[in-house]
């Protein structure tokens, strides 16, 4: 037995030569924190359910554990999914999962944090909690186990993990990380009196946090839900999310973790602004981040002038949903590249939008760097469906954005798109090849060359909750695979310009997955554990995943149920019906919802809210917030330029 906070390294470390990649387990990254823990209160272990390689970069992480640790009473260390052949022999020799940091055991502390930005990390979940030794049923938990909580967007609907966690945060984690912090250590100083049960009930009068035992789900004969209702006097009727209103107060990360292990972003990262009000009807991330709020631009210079001096990085990616869509973006990026001048630092802009991109933005991004390809996102291949999805970018928009790119020099573009939308047909989808097409021979006489490229990268829509297509049907995976195959046996068929035209998809299942994970409701936890029982792990991970063995976990999970599958992914939903988030409150009115998958379903556009009348979504005037925009008139001070 190893005592309460002391480290497990010693027997994990005989197991590290017997598997691949052990770097990834050992810590010590420059910039990340070892706490004494007999001189701290409140103890948190933090977790992104993948792989180092992929966890590690994840900015939502980074930022708490940085919040948490500035904190003299508190400690926050962090974890990640192992890898099987690390999970079999931690079983093999009884090591528990660890921190990445102290390498203490995940019971040891006193809240479990997990991140989820996509629902396929819920079996990691299972993983973790299993060979932390902490029982996998919320209820079954005792006084001595970690309190676990879930955040990040998969949070807004997180009744298909009710059962396994204590809690979730909707909304920016930043304050509410810190008030979950306050009542816990001063639940400890009273003496931790009612136990377990009564520190749930203090977490559920912060705002933001949800807890879910303290709710009964009701259900009709045909499987719908009947009604949702509190069991307790502090849960409310809805839980309303959390909205940091002032980014500039909170300029994190201030020291970004140096990976000691290759992982899928090797940048220094500064978050430009938080939330979108494009109005793109598929996108989750725009609707619940609501309203916009700028990060002013000394605030962003300062946070970038920390990460590299602490990181030695060469890359800063200015990050948002739609980072072009900056009030200040041109300024940013002129003085940044003034500012950075003649040193090998690059600045890139992760996707942009066709609209909101110009050539002079492109040429400051890569003043100094690498000219990289350049990421645009239709989404919809014909005018037609990009109304429905409410993505006002034209044809013409969108050959003349490439072809200028083209002609000042760039060689590869990436174009990413969608297929499964509500209402498509093949043509709408057939026309992706036929855009393509015209990419590259526009791009062809732009710049006089025939070494260009265009990639098309396609993804299967799932519909996600507190989006206007939360009520609509999914793609099944056969119909997709179809119309995929359609697809690029037309880009392949072209003689003249098919080779220059990549073609990136991925089959229809897993979609059909992360559909039934994203709309679930609690009847759905069982399916995860079964799953989980019969081997899955890293289901966001092809090489992972199985489509079969979910079918039939889901299969026995439901044996006695009114439900399957299909009624949770390819079934439309109607007005009236009770959806399993409609008690958690991101903000936006139902009505207005409706009002919009109405108007998908008309073909008719919304506006930009930033620049127009409001459309009464209900945000700015139910959650007390207000769109944030310049122009500030500020400057990036002093424009001495850095020198290496």
């Amino acid at each position: 037995m190893h005592s309460q906070g002391s480290s497990v390294f010693h027997e994990l470390e005989r197991l590290l030569p017997l598997v691949n990649k052990p770097v990834q387990y050992v810590g010590g990254e420059l910039n990340s924190t070892v706490k004494d823990w007999d001189s701290t209160v409140v103890r948190w272990v933090l977790m992104y359910p993948d792989a180092y390689e992929v966890g590690l970069p994840n900015q939502g992480v980074q930022i708490l554990y940085e919040v948490l640790n500035e904190r003299d009473d508190t400690l926050a260390e962090r974890t990640y999914a192992v890898w099987p052949d690390l999970e079999n022999l931690m079983r093999e020799n009884g090591v528990p999962q660890f921190t990445v940091d102290g390498h203490r055991a995940v019971g040891d502390f006193d809240v479990f944090g997990l991140s989820f930005s996509t629902e396929l990390g819920y079996t990691n979940m299972l993983t973790a909690l299993d060979l932390a030794g902490i029982p996998l049923a919320a209820e079954s938990r005792g006084d001595e186990d970690p309190i676990v909580i879930a955040g990040g967007h998969a949070a807004f609907n997180p009744e298909p993990i009710s059962r396994f966690i204590d809690a979730a945060v909707l909304g920016d984690g930043e304050q509410a990380a810190l008030d979950i912090t306050d009542c816990i250590a001063s639940f400890k100083a009273d003496g931790s009196p009612g136990g377990r049960d009564a520190l749930l009930g203090r977490l559920a009068e912060i705002e933001g946090v949800y807890v879910p035992s303290f709710y009964d789900v009701e259900y009709l004969p045909d499987g719908r839900i009947h009604r949702v209702v509190p069991n307790r006097p502090e849960a409310p009727w809805r839980v309303a999310k959390r909205t940091v209103m002032d980014l500039d107060e909170w300029p994190y990360p201030k020291a970004p973790l140096v990976p000691l292990a290759e992982t899928v972003h090797e940048r220094s990262s500064v978050e430009i602004f938080r939330g979108c009000t494009r109005g793109c009807r598929f996108c989750q991330a725009g609707m619940i981040t609501r309203p916009v709020r700028e990060r002013s631009i000394e605030t962003v210079g300062q946070i970038i002038a920390n990460g590299l001096a602490k990181t030695g990085f060469d890359e800063v990616g200015l990050l948002s949903l739609s980072s072009a869509d900056h009030s200040e973006i041109g300024p940013i990026a002129k003085q940044l590249a003034d500012r950075y001048e003649g040193t090998n630092t690059s600045l890139s802009l992760p996707s942009t939008r066709v609209d909101a991109f110009n050539i002079e933005l492109a040429n400051e991004l890569t003043r100094n760097g690498r000219r990289s390809g350049l990421t645009f996102a239709p989404e919809g291949g014909s005018e037609r469906i990009r109304r429905v999805i409410n993505k006002t970018v034209s044809k013409d928009d969108l050959i003349r954005t490439v072809t200028a790119a083209y002609g000042a020099g760039w060689r590869q573009v990436k174009l990413y798109f969608m297929c499964g939308l509500p209402t498509e047909t093949d043509e709408d989808v057939l026309e992706i090849a036929d855009l393509a097409r015209e990419v590259i021979r526009s791009g062809r006489e732009a710049s006089g060359r025939r070494d260009i490229r265009c990639t098309v990268s396609i993804g299967g829509f799932v519909p996600k909750p507190h989006t206007p297509f939360q009520w609509a049907a999914q793609l099944g995976w056969e119909e997709t695979d179809d119309r995929l195959a359609k697809l690029r046996n037309a880009i392949r068929g072209d003689k003249e310009v098919g080779k220059a035209i990549g073609f990136r998809y991925h089959d229809g299942r897993p979609g059909i997955v992360e559909g039934l994970l994203s709309r679930g409701d609690r009847r759905t936890g069982a399916v995860i554990e079964q799953v989980w029982r019969d081997g899955s792990r890293f289901d966001g991970w092809s090489e992972h995943f199985s489509y079969d063995r979910w079918m039939a976990a889901a299969e026995k999970a439901w044996a006695d149920e009114p439900v399957d599958v299909a009624w949770y992914t390819t079934r439309e939903r109607q007005e009236e019906e009770v959806l399993a988030w409609d008690h958690l409150d991101s903000g936006l009115d139902r009505d207005w919802l409706w009002e919009d998958w109405q108007d998908a379903l008309n073909e008719t556009e919304v506006d930009d809210c930033r620049w127009t009348p409001c459309f009464d979504c209900g945000v700015c005037d139910q959650m007390g917030t207000e769109i944030q925009v310049g122009p500030t008139g500020r400057t990036l001070l002093p424009l001495t330029v850095v020198t290496t």
